[in-house]
């Protein structure tokens, strides 16, 4: 098992930091009972996530079943962190809404028309840091005259 130093569970509000700073995550959903992940570039202020996707097999999904997980993850040299969202998704409808989403920094990735908006609640929100340290021998070492 880790030990505390090596894997820390993140509070709510470094959690929430890094879902802010992120641009790319995995849409999670489930319809017919068969589960489905969708890389998806977002943007979020921390209490919601907003994502801007084209029709499809997403926005069909999200109809039949709005509960979903949202997770997200980086690394640098010395760390590495996951954070999870799980909440209800649901298409903005509005004019006002949508005119709102259009202000963020929300731009498609491929060049592709993605005029749908779907913005997830954060209803639950957990995360974990990982220190990115060598390996702990499997084997121990043995000792120097033992005969083991």
């Amino acid at each position: 098992m880790p030990s505390d130093d090596v894997v820390r569970d993140l509070d709510r509000s470094e959690s929430r930091e890094l879902l802010r700073l992120g641009v790319l995550g995995r849409l999670a959903t489930a319809a017919g009972g068969e589960p489905d992940i969708f890389p998806v570039n977002y943007y979020s202020d921390g209490e919601t996530v907003l994502v801007r996707t084209a029709p499809g097999t997403k926005l069909l999904e999200l109809t039949v079943h709005d509960t979903v997980a949202f997770e997200i993850d980086g690394f640098d040299n010395l760390q590495a962190w996951s954070v999870v969202v799980h909440g209800r998704a649901h298409e903005l409808q509005s004019g006002a809404e949508l005119d709102e989403a259009e202000r963020f920094p929300l731009q498609p990735w491929i060049p592709t028309l993605k005029y749908r908006f779907v913005r997830i609640s954060v209803d639950r929100i957990s995360g974990k840091r990982f220190l990115r340290v060598p390996e702990p021998d499997r084997w121990p070492v043995p000792q120097e005259g033992s005969t083991s």
